[in-house]
């Protein structure tokens, strides 16, 4: 908690201790009260317990020690691509994806003193990329932080009215900051996708359509992409999104992210997971959850 600025700290402390009292009902986020992610986990689970965490990380290690029952964490956006770090965290974190949530994103200015007196905005790195031509056209410089809701939290502690942050609205209030402008966004379609993580998978799975997140990493052979890759055409399963990331810079046969429609227990599903099996060093089952959005 001291890592977080002083303006929020005696709310985390609060948020923190009603988690304690009740971890069933706990929902551990990444970043400060008032982040999107508190946002996306009080609109996922009305009833939740939002429990701030200083990183993505700490949010993982409450789930996993039983301080939390779940965590929502931001796997990518429309507009500024997949979140830094998530792709390597997810599959060392022994937690299993149980959720999905989009949340719809606007950013707002916020500051202690004048609109016109503004010369820098800390945010999220995110959040600047998904507002940088903006920032741009105002003349302001964005500046990186760890959250968007701590940023706002660290203006309120600075009092420099040349210094604004750009969180959402809900971080103005609770930290004090004037409102100047809301709905900030280089594109109209600025959406987060989070993921919510779990100790263990539901005891029956939920109806309707599903998504499944896997992992996998392919020979170092010609072709073996496209080798993974056969059993989803040939058993018409449908491919929503391929990422390859390579690890610790070693240039090595790429590992991928991929989100398929389905989940096992569907022959199609099992027999294209048969193949990618047989055709890749390792497969990494994320998770099975409900569709919140319909693809295509």
């Amino acid at each position: 908690m001291q890592e977080f600025p002083a303006p929020a700290q005696p709310l985390i402390a609060r948020m923190t201790e009603a988690a304690a009292q009740e971890p069933h009902r706990a929902v551990a986020y990444q970043g400060a009260p008032g982040a999107n992610s508190h946002i996306a986990a009080l609109q996922a689970f009305p009833d939740c317990l939002p429990l701030p965490c200083f990183g993505f990380g700490d949010a993982i290690d409450a789930v996993r020690d039983g301080r939390a029952d779940c965590a929502i964490i931001p796997i990518e956006n429309s507009q500024h691509g997949r979140v830094a770090d998530m792709h390597f965290l997810l599959p060392e974190s022994g937690l299993v994806i149980t959720g999905e949530h989009f949340l719809p994103i606007r950013h707002a200015l916020m500051s202690t003193g004048a609109r016109a007196d503004i010369r820098q905005a800390i945010s999220h790195p995110q959040a600047i990329g998904q507002c940088r031509h903006w920032l741009a056209d105002q003349g302001i410089a964005g500046i990186a932080y760890a959250d968007t809701a701590g940023a706002a939290a660290r203006v309120k502690e600075l009092c420099d009215p040349h210094v604004a942050a750009l969180a959402p609205p809900m971080a103005a209030e609770l930290y004090g900051l004037t409102l100047h402008e809301s709905s900030i966004a280089d594109a109209d379609h600025n959406t987060t996708r989070f993921v919510v993580l779990a100790r263990e998978a539901p005891v029956t799975q939920p109806e309707g359509a599903m998504m499944t997140t896997l992992m996998f990493a392919v020979k170092n052979v010609p072709a073996a992409l496209y080798k993974a890759l056969g059993g989803f055409a040939t058993n018409g399963v449908n491919l929503t999104k391929l990422e390859s990331y390579q690890r610790e810079g070693s240039f090595a046969p790429s590992e991928f992210y991929c989100d398929i429609e389905g989940a096992p227990g569907d022959p199609a599903i099992d027999r294209a997971l048969e193949e990618l099996r047989f055709q890749t060093k390792w497969l990494r089952l994320l998770g099975s959850y409900p569709q919140a959005r319909r693809r295509g």
